[in-house]
């Protein structure tokens, strides 16, 4: 159990000085983290993708950053690829705005709130992010057709993961 006084006490501590940010993990897996510029409650993060190397050393694959443990997805075939393609297959990025774990049903056997193929509009729900046993459904910024699901189902995730892929022209 969390001691809500200890919560409170290191939130006025960060907000009283010019620490940004703070994370604190304990040897019985519970990790706080506070932030004084969190980011909204469904809020998108969007980047443009960067140009990949068509081969990549096993060294350089992050397997935290990367689906399915290390495959690295690029679109179309990268040996091929030029600036065309690449402006041509831009994917946003969504991205957790918090740490916690990604459910992408209302409940266990549910249908998921969106699957790959899926066209979705601006507002739509496309996951639940668990933080403290607070459920914080995660909404669509922008409408179009999502191309990935890069999370895994009742697993953990970081901030700022990316957990779908969406293709603003599908």
């Amino acid at each position: 159990m969390i001691d809500l006084r200890y919560v409170k006490k290191l939130i006025e501590m960060i907000d009283e000085s010019s620490v940004d940010s703070i994370e604190i993990s304990s040897d019985k897996g519970v990790t706080i983290r506070i932030a004084k510029n969190p980011v909204e409650r469904g809020a998108v993060q969007i980047a443009a993708p960067a140009a990949v190397p068509a081969v990549l050393p096993p060294a350089l694959l992050d397997s935290r950053a990367t689906p399915a443990g290390g495959m690295l997805v690029t679109p179309g075939d990268a040996g091929s690829a030029d600036a065309g393609d690449l402006a041509a297959t831009k994917l946003l990025e969504v991205k957790s705005p918090m740490v916690g774990t990604f459910y992408g049903a209302p409940e266990p056997g549910a249908k998921p709130y969106v699957s790959v193929g899926d066209r979705v509009q601006k507002g739509k729900t496309l996951c639940i992010i668990e933080a403290m046993k607070i459920m914080n459904e995660i909404e669509s910024e922008f409408t179009g057709v999502v191309k990935e699901i890069l999370a895994q189902d009742a697993q953990p995730v970081e901030y700022g993961q990316e957990l779908f892929r969406i293709d603003p022209n599908g």
